[in-house]
């Protein structure tokens, strides 16, 4: 059994906007950047193997909390909104024409026009969370974590979420063979480092 912690990359300008980053490198703020410094790994996850998203807002995430470079993982970009990304979602939402859902009624198979689904992201995901071979940290981002969450959870996107993913927070579960399931405990907050 492996176990396997996920941690959301630092806030960006679009993040603060409201605005839909997906695959869109958009970088860190200084606020996001002053902020991670004060936080470093628990002592018990500081050796763990360390992976990224290849953006930029996740390696540098990464490197800020960690001290290390993670090795950068394709499978671990963020969804793709497609025609979305960009734009806000309060608006997307509140044009009925914009076909946009809230994520309790997204299903595995809902697509955001020229996005991925759900179940297309875990697809990519799967083969490379699989073949870990050892305890594992990535930095990543949101749709990466609701995608490994939903499937511990056995959560089909439909009704409210039973989790919410948080900042400065690693997200655990336990991968064994071709499955994955929530871990004791499933939630560790980062350290804060002394001033």
């Amino acid at each position: 059994m492996i176990r396997f912690a996920m941690l959301r990359h630092g806030h960006t300008a679009w993040n603060r906007a409201g605005q839909i980053q997906g695959r869109t490198d958009i970088a860190l703020d200084d606020q996001a950047r002053a902020d991670l410094g004060g936080f470093r790994l628990p002592a018990d996850w500081a050796k763990a193997d360390l992976y990224s998203s290849p953006l930029g807002r996740a390696v540098e995430t990464c490197e800020i909390v960690t001290g290390r470079a993670p090795i950068q993982v394709p499978a671990l970009t963020e969804m793709d909104w497609g025609d979305w990304e960009g734009r806000k979602g309060v608006e997307l939402k509140a044009d009925p024409n914009s076909g946009f859902r809230d994520i309790e009624a997204w299903g595995w198979d809902y697509r955001p026009p020229a996005g991925e689904s759900p179940a297309e992201v875990w697809q990519r995901i799967a083969p490379w969370l699989f073949g870990l071979t050892s305890n594992s940290i990535a930095v990543c981002h949101i749709g990466i974590m609701r995608m490994v969450l939903a499937q511990a959870h056995g959560w089909d996107f439909l009704g409210p979420a039973p989790f919410a993913v948080k900042r400065n927070r690693l997200f655990v579960v336990e991968v064994d063979g071709t499955s994955v399931r929530v871990a004791t405990p499933d939630i560790v907050r980062l350290e804060k480092v002394d001033a």
